[in-house]
């Protein structure tokens, strides 16, 4: 009895696991050090647009991050091991029908005190695969 509830336990866990990892179309990490900034262009339709982030101050174990979408500017803080561990940009407005915007969820991830650099994931949530999401290298 016990082994089928094992079992039963061990393939909810997967099926979830895999449902949560669906949602999201595209997954990019990231790491940087302090002023770095790392740039992705969002491609749909005709439009090109840039998205790019990059963090300023690590204290208290809080992260100051700047990020900006379409030229609109915004600051978060984000902390390890709680709810405020990421931020959410919608990428293009929400049209007529009951679906959510694609969106990019920037998650900070680690902090790595001796290469002062910080962590991140970056996944791209588009469930009509509407968007293009490409990163811009850094030129060296």
């Amino acid at each position: 009895m016990q082994i089928i509830v094992r079992i039963l336990i061990t393939v909810a866990v997967l099926l979830f696991s895999t449902l949560d990892a669906i949602e999201f179309a595209d997954m990019h990490e990231i790491s940087l050090k302090k002023d770095e900034q790392t740039k992705f262009l969002v491609k749909y339709n005709n439009y090109i647009r840039e998205f790019k982030f990059r963090w300023t101050l690590y204290t208290n174990d809080g992260l100051v991050m700047f990020h900006s979408y379409d030229a609109k500017l915004a600051q978060n803080v984000l902390y390890l091991n709680t709810i405020n561990q990421s931020f959410k940009v919608f990428l293009k407005p929400k049209s007529s029908g009951a679906y959510e915007a694609p969106y990019l969820l920037v998650k900070f991830k680690e902090f790595d005190f001796g290469k002062n650099k910080a962590k991140f994931e970056v996944f791209l949530s588009d469930k009509k695969s509407q968007i293009k999401l490409e990163k811009i290298k850094k030129k060296s």
